[in-house]
């Protein structure tokens, strides 16, 4: 149960928030910046991101609970989001829930580049809806103390990656082609969708006995 649910948590996180998909627009969106201050948006992007998952792991429950949602209902409008975003990548366009709509972006093209740590690279990129189903969907099956120490591992270990491929941008960037970021986008895209149906037919088989 462990290992499973280790691959699990860690091919979805990684697929909803995958360094390398988001590093080309990271690199477009710091291009007028120096080395030095790439990195230190860089750094701050992955700080924002730590930050906005611990929050969402600890509060998801209690949000959850407040509205008066169960799990399994969750469960399912969340893996419908997991679902649009992975069809968007495996079609090989941006999901206006990840990347935001063309007013939201026409807004990020007017903003002053040092200020895109938090919006749009952290929210909505880095922790949107869908990094938010997973977080905290997972935080549902964590059971115990191991089963949050692989919680943890996981949001580490992912940006961890994430912040390798940031801070060396530049160089990982002249080395990444087209073609590399376009094949990864796809995989991605479809291992997305097949943990999203998962996650929708867990909750109609709770929600829904009769189908099961």
């Amino acid at each position: 149960m462990p290992d499973s649910f280790a691959v699990a948590m860690f091919g979805a996180l990684f697929a909803v928030m995958n360094p390398f998909v988001n590093l080309p627009i990271f690199l477009s969106l710091t291009e007028e910046l120096a080395p030095p201050a790439q990195r230190k948006t860089a750094l701050q992007v992955v700080v924002y991101t730590s930050i906005a998952c611990a929050i969402v792991a600890v509060a998801g429950s209690a949000i959850l609970d407040f509205f008066g949602i169960s799990v399994d209902a969750f469960r399912v409008a969340g893996g419908l989001v997991l679902l649009q975003i992975g069809f968007h990548m495996l079609n090989g366009n941006n999901s206006s829930a990840h990347h935001g709509t063309e007013h939201e972006q026409a807004a990020v093209a007017r903003a002053p580049v040092e200020s895109i740590a938090f919006y749009p690279m952290t929210f909505p990129m880095l922790v949107g809806p869908g990094t938010m189903t997973t977080l905290i969907l997972y935080a549902h099956q964590a059971n115990g103390a191991t089963g949050w120490a692989i919680y943890a591992a996981c949001v580490a270990l992912v940006v961890g990656l994430l912040a390798v491929v940031f801070l060396f941008a530049g160089n990982i960037g002249k080395h990444l082609s087209a073609t590399a970021r376009t094949i990864m986008t796809r995989l991605m895209g479809l291992i997305l969708i097949a943990i999203a149906i998962e996650m929708v037919a867990d909750g109609v088989k709770v929600l829904l006995p009769g189908f099961a």
